[in-house]
């Protein structure tokens, strides 16, 4: 029988595993969702796992984050190197995604010691270092408000460029679907003998 340390670092070399062949993506659009992320990233190889790192702060407008487990590393590897050389575009969305390494830190189900302890302690009025905290704590306000304004000035520009991108999206369609009627009804081979032109060429 396997002692608990003994399972410990059987855990803790199968999470190491883990995160060798999952990535993170973030600066991803509210409208994709896990399915859109299987199908976009199954080109590089085999998904297996997809976890969503809710933000409960923050709207729902707030950029999704992903952590996308693969097959194995050179899977993860390839995402990597293939999404940073290249813009990778999901949903229509003008923004494209970042990938990176995933971090230890980014998992919830990471593993720890059975005999892990994290010491803690309330600062109180007359402690030392409570009005250093009182002043982390305005800081942390300020500026999570001022990124939050930056937040939905950015989601304002990204539906504009994104109606933009449907917009043309539908006018290319249409054209294409015209030249697929012209072909299909012979109206390009009446044309051709009107003009006297020779397809083959």
């Amino acid at each position: 029988m396997a002692t608990s340390s003994e399972t410990f670092e059987k855990e803790c070399a199968e999470f190491e595993a883990k995160v060798k062949r999952t990535v993170f993506v973030d600066n991803l659009s509210p409208q994709v969702t896990k399915k859109v992320i299987e199908t976009a990233f199954s080109q590089f190889g085999t998904v297996l796992f997809i976890e969503l790192i809710s933000n409960h702060i923050e709207s729902n407008s707030t950029p999704m984050c992903y952590l996308v487990e693969m097959e194995n590393p050179n899977q993860a590897r390839s995402v990597i190197e293939d999404t940073r050389n290249l813009p990778f575009m999901i949903c229509g969305m003008p923004r494209p995604i970042r990938v990176q390494k995933a971090k230890a830190e980014m998992f919830g189900d990471r593993p720890h010691a059975p005999d892990r302890k994290i010491p803690f302690h309330w600062i109180g009025p007359n402690d030392a270092d409570f009005e250093v905290a009182q002043e982390m704590k305005r800081l942390v306000k300020r500026q999570t408000a001022e990124a939050s304004l930056l937040l939905k000035m950015q989601m304002v520009e990204e539906r504009k460029l994104a109606e933009k991108h449907d917009v043309m999206l539908k006018s290319n369609y249409q054209k294409y679907q015209m030249i697929e009627d012209i072909l299909n009804d012979g109206s390009l081979r009446r044309l051709a003998r009107q003009y006297k032109i020779n397809l083959s060429d």
